[in-house]
């Protein structure tokens, strides 16, 4: 009696498998019959295709003056001072004190922000790498930004426990705070108020903020413009992602 309970189980396992596989394998049919596009052809050319982006992206931003010599990211000084900035500038004695260091300030975080961008690839590529196929399918079909909201959602919480330590040893290894104390304390004296501000969080969520938008540029890039779709596999997957659209 064992026995036939025992086989009977197994044929049940057995038929159950055939018919989940059946399915997936009628489902995927039905998509490249009426699409001219599967599920694993959707995933794959949308991996590709944020492989690539963050790969430019990061490469851009982590370059020597990726930050301090691009007008779009450039991290300049904290709001409190930067609202008196002129006010220091214009005062001899605050700007004895603070003037250069001004300078020197804005040169270290924007050097953190490019150190920081090493730390990016391998946590991105990590999060494209375990992305399911309907999430590849919902982001293809998603429409501008839908990639970047993906990433954001998944690697933000690490990308800032990574960026932080990163940040905070630039920051010290040119000695921000050596310049950001005497600016601050300008500030102070010009003003009665008091800076309050954490260089390290500052700096980081402008980083992150930075990398997030070159990411969004590359996707929309490609989802905008066929002659960046440069393999057939995006190009087959981004026609599909276009006629959708339409």
């Amino acid at each position: 009696m064992k026995k036939w309970i025992l086989i009977a189980a197994v044929s049940f396992s057995m038929t159950s498998c055939d018919t989940l596989l059946e399915a997936m394998e009628t489902a995927d049919g039905i998509m490249n019959e009426t699409t001219g596009i599967t599920q694993g052809e959707a995933a794959q050319g949308l991996k590709e295709a944020l492989t690539n982006g963050v790969s430019t992206g990061t490469g851009f931003l982590g370059k020597t003056d990726g930050f301090l010599k691009n007008a779009a990211y450039k991290i300049i000084v904290p709001e409190e001072v930067r609202d008196v900035e002129s006010k220091i500038r214009s005062n001899p004695l605050a700007n004895a004190l603070a003037g250069k260091h001004l300078d020197n300030l804005v040169t270290a975080m924007n050097r953190g922000a490019e150190n920081a961008m090493a730390e990016a690839k391998p946590i991105f590529v990590s999060a494209i790498k375990e992305m399911t196929i309907s999430d590849a399918i919902n982001i293809v079909t998603g429409g501008d930004g839908a990639a970047t909201n993906y990433l954001k959602r998944v690697t933000s919480t690490q990308l800032k426990e990574k960026f932080m330590p990163v940040i905070k040893s630039s920051l010290d290894g040119v000695n921000a705070n050596k310049y950001w104390d005497p600016v601050s304390k300008a500030y102070n004296m010009v003003t009665n108020k008091n800076v309050t501000t954490d260089l390290n969080e500052y700096v980081t969520d402008l980083a992150m903020t930075a990398l997030f938008t070159e990411i969004k540029k590359q996707e929309d890039n490609i989802r905008a413009n066929p002659v960046e779709r440069t393999t057939d596999i995006l190009k087959k997957v981004f026609a599909y992602a276009d006629s959708r659209k339409n």
